[in-house]
């Protein structure tokens, strides 16, 4: 791949509207839910009222009476090879044993979605409830229940595919103290007892976190259809197609070229729709033989989806007196549900790699309890781990009384420098985020009530594959196999378009399906630029070559010599020796022609990951009568690598920010002593709304990527991270109250009033 970081750019730098904005502006975009397909049958799952019980028998009787109902289907009864238990993934369908409120016992297929609502009452289940873990603590004593009598957990597949560090920690792993503990970590370097001994002040805090919800529009949703060749074609609101396809092989025990996955329009995802719907809605249609639409609810999105999970984390922090860090110490929970699988190796990691610290044990351990099994959300585990460091580092500032913002810029991370698994950062720019928050007004003039908080996100890699054709009347065409979830097929376009010299408008970006496509990377983890971006590239940059080679011989002047340029391939300094696109497109696909069809592809396998780092600034005022915090000023500033799309990235960071406000202050999914879920709608779990946005300037950093494309990064993830941690020191600075659990409601604020 050529060097493009310096090159001049046409296109590239500069805003542009999304490819598909006009449709979903104009609500006319298509989403899994606008498909009907003849002989549809509607699914809708039968809930546990328990959270852990064994399934003594299911009555089906009542049920298969009813009106328009064609099957009440339990695990026993689907059409998989292999039993559910030793299957990969996690599925919310039960097999014998439920884990959590909310799991499904038993699904109805039937002719109307109301009909299946309606007969979900009838189906009569006998259960033997058994002991429950409601939460991790309870989880880790001695003697404590096992929450699960079958062993599973989420496949690795998933978590690596979020973050290249997440699969593969270089831990040392100890000895279970409890049946409960599915992993831990323990990370350590140095003397941390002897540093803590010598230095002139340390900082400690205990934090608390909340399941949190991702909050997307669109609930989980998949329509699959078998063709009369028994074909299955799956149409899905999801992040990762091939990984989706691979999973329903292994259910279905077929050849991956019997299915094919059609990534529709995605209604949000955040992590939250890398894969669990999909195996068990091929599944159902293969027991049943018909199509079958399997659609969330709200409240099965809030009792048994995959939501970031509920966590505890202790950590303690050292620095001489003139704020060099001397070490940290660290334990982590993460209550990682009814599976194993939660992100507590990269939360681990990040916890004691933002800064320079030459002394380092950091422990960690997670749980399984009788709730629905962790999954990610936007940078998983690094919202908590940066909630804790980030409140130690400004508790440990103000003891040593040095400037926040100074303290953070002497400690931290650079290119080179030792994270906690032994791994070494590659090109970051936390430095150069905190030396532009530093020139900032909102700095330079800042408040009493005004503190900053740093997240970071290792990034993620995977391989991917496009192409990129011409057709036959000159126009272009990248293939892509990615879920767009964030405005980046805009971005493919812009990087096709500007490496080739043709308009926005002359380049095509297809969204193809599994069939069609070469291999894609997931659309997560902050990579699909930098991985697919670079892919997107390549081809481009083939496609390119093949179309100068083409016009050289008619021009009869050497490729090097030619530009594209309005349309036409000229020789460089004579416009007038020229030929059109069209003309080329022409001569490649005529019969009897002599020339190749333009057809390039591009295929990467980076493997070193392109860190991003992001630094907020929150100023808040705290109502001490009420306990309600306003957000006054709102700054991130986040290091993109270049911003190919600069309106595109400012959108993710708003949206980020957005993110990071409501776990920061209102979102919790919570659970009463029985283990019953009490958010469980709308109405309970409570989303922030637009009164509670402020408005939001955004800084944009470039400190270019080795490898991804022009230099860029991925940028999805860090916005999301610091927000808690900025909102809490700014609270502390505004009333002198300091907060440690999330979400920050005005409960907590009062309490911690009271406790200054």
């Amino acid at each position: 791949m050529t060097d493009t970081t310096a090159a001049p750019r046409r296109l590239l730098g500069q805003s542009a509207k999304r490819v598909d904005g006009d449709r979903k502006v104009l609500g006319v975009e298509r989403f899994t839910g606008d498909l009907k397909v003849p002989g549809m049958l509607y699914a809708r799952p039968v809930p546990s009222p328990y959270p852990h019980a064994q399934i003594v028998n299911v009555d089906k009787s009542a049920a298969l009476a009813a009106p328009g109902v064609v099957a009440v289907v339990t695990a026993d009864d689907l059409a998989v090879r292999r039993p559910l238990s030793a299957l990969p993934g996690k599925s919310p369908l039960s097999f014998g044993e439920v884990s959590y409120v909310g799991q499904w016992v038993a699904v109805v297929l039937a002719e109307t979605d109301q009909q299946a609502r309606d007969a979900l009452d009838l189906v009569d289940v006998t259960y033997e409830e058994l002991p429950f873990v409601a939460n991790f603590a309870a989880g880790m004593v001695d003697g404590a229940p096992p929450a699960r009598l079958i062993a599973g957990s989420i496949s690795a597949e998933e978590a690596a595919a979020h973050n290249a560090d997440a699969g593969k920690p270089k831990a040392k792993v100890e000895e279970a103290r409890s049946v409960n503990i599915s992993n831990s970590v323990n990370f350590e370097r140095g003397d941390v007892a002897t540093a803590f001994a010598n230095s002139a002040a340390t900082a400690e805090i205990l934090i608390r976190s909340d399941a949190v919800h991702q909050g997307y529009m669109e609930p989980q949703i998949c329509l699959v259809a078998i063709d009369a060749l028994g074909k299955y074609d799956v149409y899905t609101s999801t992040q990762a197609a091939f990984m989706s396809r691979g999973r329903i092989a292994d259910w279905l025990d077929i050849p991956l070229t019997d299915i094919n996955v059609h990534t529709m329009a995605v209604g949000g995802a955040f992590g939250g729709k890398f894969i669990l719907i999909e195996p068990i809605a091929a599944a159902l249609a293969a027991t049943v033989q018909r199509p079958i639409l399997l659609e969330f609810g709200r409240t099965d999105e809030l009792a048994s989806s995959n939501p970031a999970p509920a966590c505890e984390i202790a950590v303690k922090v050292g620095a001489t007196a003139d704020g060099t860090l001397t070490a940290i110490e660290g334990n982590l929970t993460y209550d990682t549900g009814s599976l194993a699988g939660s992100p507590l190796g990269i939360a681990a990691i990040l916890l004691g790699g933002y800064y320079k610290f030459p002394n380092l044990k950091i422990t960690g351990q997670e749980v399984l309890t009788n709730r629905a099994s962790a999954g990610s959300y936007r940078a998983p585990g690094a919202q908590q781990a940066s909630f804790a460091i980030e409140s130690a580092m400004d508790d440990l500032a103000d003891k040593l009384g040095l400037d926040p913002l100074e303290f953070r810029l002497k400690n931290c991370a650079e290119e080179g420098d030792l994270r906690p698994n032994g791994g070494t950062w590659s090109r970051i720019g936390l430095r150069e985020s905190l030396e532009a928050l530093r020139a900032h007004p909102a700095w330079v003039d800042r408040t009493p009530t005004t503190a900053i908080a740093v997240g970071g996100w290792p990034g993620g890699t995977e391989p991917a594959t496009a192409i990129c054709r011409m057709d036959q009347d000159g126009t272009l065409s990248v293939v892509v196999g990615s879920s767009d979830i964030s405005g980046v097929t805009t971005g493919f376009q812009m990087i096709a378009a500007e490496v080739i010299g043709v308009d926005r408008e002359d380049m095509r970006v297809v969204n193809a399906d599994t069939a069609t496509a070469g291999f894609a990377a997931s659309s997560g983890g902050s990579k699909v630029t930098y991985a697919m971006g670079s892919a997107v590239l390549k081809a481009a940059e083939n496609a390119r070559a093949q179309i100068l080679a083409i016009a050289a011989q008619q021009l009869e002047a050497s490729a090097e010599d030619l530009e594209i340029a309005n349309g036409r391939v000229q020789v460089r300094g004579v416009p007038d020796a020229s030929i059109t696109l069209k003309e080329i497109a022409s001569l490649s696909t005529s019969a009897a022609t002599a020339f190749e069809p333009v057809y390039g592809s591009g295929s990467t396998s980076i493997t070193e990951s392109a860190p991003a780092f992001t630094v907020h600034l929150a100023d808040v005022s705290v109502d001490e009568e009420t306990g309600e915090v306003t957000i006054k000023r709102y700054v991130a500033v986040q290091d993109v690598g270049f911003a190919i799309n600069p309106a595109l990235i400012e959108d993710q960071m708003i949206g980020g920010v957005a993110q990071g406000i409501g776990w920061a202050l209102h979102e919790a999914i919570e659970f009463d002593d029985d283990g019953q879920l009490i958010t469980g709608t709308l109405l309970d779990y409570v989303l922030p709304r637009a009164e509670h946005i402020p408005e939001i300037e955004t800084v944009i950093v470039e400190v270019a990527s080795k490898y991804g494309p022009f230099g860029a990064k991925g940028v999805g993830e860090p916005p999301a991270i610091p927000g808690p941690a900025a909102i809490r020191n700014a609270i502390k600075r505004a009333s002198g109250a300091k907060l440690s659990s999330l979400p920050m409601r005005p409960e907590r604020v009062l309490a911690a009033l009271r406790e200054r």
